[in-house]
């Protein structure tokens, strides 16, 4: 669509005819957080004179979102700014803004696990994940996935970083490398690059996965060969996100533990063409996954020292956001090396 293929569209008529367009596949809690949300986008177009949405431009977005980062934390900026982009996308359907605008409101980027200090997939569950992937769809992506986040507690920019050539069957591990000509930064850059140790029985499945039907065999746009793959190439960070949400819902296992029906999406926001996995109140994203692995290689009397190397992470940011343990279970890993010695 071209500049001049623009309709005019009033604010608060493009509003309305978003809620109109959300109202019939949404339940109402989804309904209401939109009209907060998007009440606040209409406060600050009237503070800024912008009548029509015709106007709107990336400069203009970032303004909002430094202006909406003023009263919100980081973590509810991003989830407010999520109904924007889903506005901006169905406006530009109908003509009323420029395209590509959606993918120009950007989020803060949040501190080192500050989305939450305590949300983590607890091993029990974990474990049942992957052994229903493991029975299920034995060396699937989903399963390959959620192996590697597990076992390995790495964050999901290191996976989607991953090579083919990356994978050291030899010593049953995987090498991460940081390339940042090549769109896959490690966070800590080269100071991120490491070793990551899985074991032959962690290893074997991923092996399988090269030559398993559900794996894309592509090439990205710098002649790479990623391990995990969709049909477009390598994933970016929000598909992982959107993948990990969905394979922690608790449906897959077994009952919604929240009176949802799954043959009617209507009954939950995570459900249907619609529905988004992170709505649902007991699905967890990478980062959780990665809080619960590290605190699960602690309670395995695994030392901080070595989780800080395998995981990418300082002591003082490990201790203060992905060591979830409680008082009792910290004072059994002691208890446990303690009983080695004769103190």
């Amino acid at each position: 669509m071209r500049d001049d293929d623009l309709q005019p569209l009033p604010v608060e008529e493009g509003i309305k005819r978003f809620h109109r367009h959300r109202e019939p596949a949404h339940p109402e809690s989804t309904l209401r957080n939109d009209r907060t949300r998007l009440r606040f986008f209409k406060k600050w177009c009237d503070e800024q004179e912008i009548t029509d949405l015709n106007e709107l431009n990336g400069r203009n977005l970032a303004d909002f979102v430094a202006w909406r980062r003023e009263d919100i934390s980081p973590v509810t900026l991003q989830k407010q700014l999520s109904t924007i982009r889903e506005a901006l996308r169905f406006w530009y359907d109908i003509e009323g803004v420029h395209e590509g605008l959606a993918e120009k409101v950007h989020s803060v980027e949040l501190p080192d696990g500050a989305a939450s200090r305590t949300v983590h997939l607890g091993p029990e569950r974990a474990h049942e994940i992957l052994d229903y992937l493991g029975e299920h769809h034995y060396a699937s992506r989903k399963h390959v996935v959620m192996l590697i986040l597990w076992r390995t507690a790495m964050r999901r920019s290191a996976l989607r970083a991953i090579d083919v050539d990356d994978l050291q069957p030899d010593d049953a591990a995987i090498e991460l490398k940081n390339r940042p000509d090549a769109d896959t930064k490690l966070k800590n850059g080269d100071n991120g690059e490491r070793w990551v140790y899985l074991g032959q029985t962690w290893f074997n499945p991923i092996e399988d996965y090269l030559d398993n039907p559900d794996r894309h065999d592509v090439t990205d746009e710098h002649g790479r060969e990623p391990l995990i793959t969709t049909q477009n190439g390598r994933p970016g960070g929000d598909t992982i996100y959107k993948w990990m949400n969905r394979l922690t819902q608790p449906c897959l296992l077994g009952e919604c533990p929240h009176d949802a029906d799954p043959a009617d999406p209507s009954t939950c926001d995570a459900l249907g063409t619609y529905g988004s996995p992170s709505k649902c109140p007991s699905s967890v994203g990478p980062h959780a996954v990665r809080r619960g692995s590290i605190t699960y290689h602690l309670n395995r009397n695994v030392t901080p020292e070595l989780v800080s190397e395998r995981c990418d992470v300082s002591l003082e940011v490990l201790y203060k956001h992905y060591d979830v343990r409680t008082n009792r279970e910290k004072m059994e890993v002691r208890k446990n090396q303690l009983e080695d010695t004769d103190i």
